[in-house]
């Protein structure tokens, strides 16, 4: 897997640090899975955590956990470390094996990287083509279509 790093930047969950890496190739972003399971679960190891819930997901057959990526990061001490990564999508799914009152404010805040990358992504056509595009929801798919106004 070849990623474009264009933003390594570490965001915030209720002032708690979560590392993200944006790939610009794929116009979408990786979160480390082990802050996320920090924020979740308040565990005094998140790391041990992820490593028990990752084998126990393992060996149900979750597909999530095999899709989950290790890219370099960097660690509290400053180095840079491999960490496995997830997507939006793929923390959603993940989410749902984590019991935590904080489950439902983090799939929002999600929610909202998400829409920032579709802004961005909008704004990067309109730029290119130099028109305004307006977005409209298909019915039938619930899929997103941009068009290009004439």
């Amino acid at each position: 897997m070849e990623i474009i790093i264009d933003n390594n930047k570490i965001q915030s969950f209720e002032n708690k640090k979560v590392r993200s890496i944006w790939d610009a190739e794929k116009e979408e972003w990786f979160f480390s899975v082990v802050d996320v399971v920090a924020v979740l679960t308040d565990s005094p190891n998140p790391q041990v955590y992820w490593r028990v819930l990752k084998k126990r997901l393992s060996d149900e057959g979750n597909e999530t956990v095999t899709n989950c990526n290790g890219l370099k990061m960097q660690a509290s001490d400053g180095k840079m470390r491999f960490t496995d990564v997830a997507t939006n999508e793929q923390l959603f799914r993940l989410i749902q094996s984590i019991p935590s009152p904080k489950a439902e404010p983090f799939k929002l805040w999600l929610a909202k990287k998400g829409g920032e990358v579709a802004l961005k992504a909008r704004k990067d056509l309109e730029r290119k083509t130099g028109k305004k595009a307006i977005s409209s929801l298909d019915a039938k798919t619930g899929i997103q279509n941009l068009k290009i106004r004439r």
